[in-house]
């Protein structure tokens, strides 16, 4: 679907309400797809706007998003697994996805006045507490369900076969991610990445046994968080690539690059005791040894995102600033950790 085909009928018949006039604006930094705030003129019925995801202008980011299942993936999120956690999402009016064209539509909650993270200033310690807090409310209402297994879209990398696959994906991105990045990247953090192409496959295969809905990009640009007018304390968007794999993936992701790395440092522990607690609601006891040490080893979800996806996507200033800012904090990271060394 492209913008100028949402209409005042369109929306009328999607949200079942008399929509005589809209007026759309862009919002968001969207690399994948493209994201619109469309006010319903007041409608009787209908919410004051909506937020409406299409696929992206760009056609490298467009092309990109239905090679991978973005588009795909994103939906069916919201039809089969958005209820069943108890994480916060906006509302799902209407989904829609052409598995001929690939092209997908979305008319979400409009959050506002909510706020858009930045990934690129990244957040303070107590903001990250709420993210990561947050998480546990996804990863424990289905922490183990083997019933995942029956949806074929979620992304999954458990074996030797899955780590090869990204293995190839590496090697064919790694040139042009080290082209542009590399200026950014201390002799350390230059080493790490290095070291951990030819293990990346070992990295994958040996993953923890222990599965849920992750949501792969559990980052501060697809995540929004409340102002003092209004909007829950924190809600995650762009469900684009929900995975069944190793929860810690998306905790460590996520303090990786979110915080600051001297914040990052001195609250980790914290915020992986936040986490635990977190998860005791649910009923999931995990043991703060084994968290830690998948939190070590997981630190690379985000150095695997920053090389591939940079390379995959349209580029700008801002997608540079962003990928530039998430590399140097995810291999700075791992450096941290001695990661390399629990592989």
């Amino acid at each position: 679907m492209k913008p100028d085909q949402i209409t005042p009928e369109w929306l009328s018949e999607v949200l079942g309400a008399d929509v005589s006039e809209i007026r759309t604006e862009r919002i968001g930094d969207g690399l994948v797809g493209l994201n619109l705030r469309v006010s319903t003129g007041g409608a009787v019925g209908a919410p004051d706007s909506v937020v409406i995801k299409l696929p992206s202008l760009d056609e490298t980011s467009r092309a990109t998003g239905i090679a991978l299942r973005n588009y795909e993936c994103e939906v069916k999120f919201y039809e089969h697994i958005a209820s069943t956690v108890d994480i916060r999402v906006p509302h799902c009016h209407h989904g829609e996805w052409d598995e001929e064209s690939g092209d997908f539509v979305l008319v979400l909650e409009d959050m506002a006045p909510a706020e858009q993270g930045d990934q690129v200033t990244g957040c303070d310690v107590e903001t990250a507490r709420l993210a990561v807090v947050e998480l546990a409310q996804l990863h424990g209402p289905r922490w183990a369900d083997d019933t995942l297994f029956e949806h074929e879209f979620l992304s999954r990398r458990t074996g030797t076969d899955d780590g090869e696959q990204l293995g190839a994906l590496w090697a064919m991105f790694l040139p042009g991610f080290s082209a542009t990045y590399s200026k950014y990247l201390d002799p350390a953090s230059q080493q790490v990445l290095d070291e951990f192409g030819p293990r990346l496959v070992e990295w994958v295969a040996g993953g923890d046994s222990t599965l849920t809905v992750t949501h792969g990009d559990y980052r501060l640009d697809n995540l929004l968080f409340g102002t003092p007018e209004g909007g829950p304390p924190v809600t995650a968007v762009d469900w684009q690539t929900p995975g069944h794999g190793p929860p810690i993936n998306d905790v460590a992701y996520f303090c990786g690059a979110g915080l600051q790395v001297e914040d990052r440092r001195a609250a980790e522990r914290d915020l992986l005791d936040a986490y635990r607690a977190a998860l005791l609601e649910h009923g999931v006891e995990v043991d703060a040894e084994w968290l830690w040490g998948q939190y070590r080893r997981q630190a690379f979800a985000g150095v695997i995102m920053s090389v591939v996806a940079s390379q995959i996507v349209g580029g700008s200033d801002r997608s540079e600033a962003m990928f530039a800012a998430m590399a140097t904090r995810h291999l700075q990271h791992c450096v941290d950790l001695d990661s390399l060394d629990v592989i």
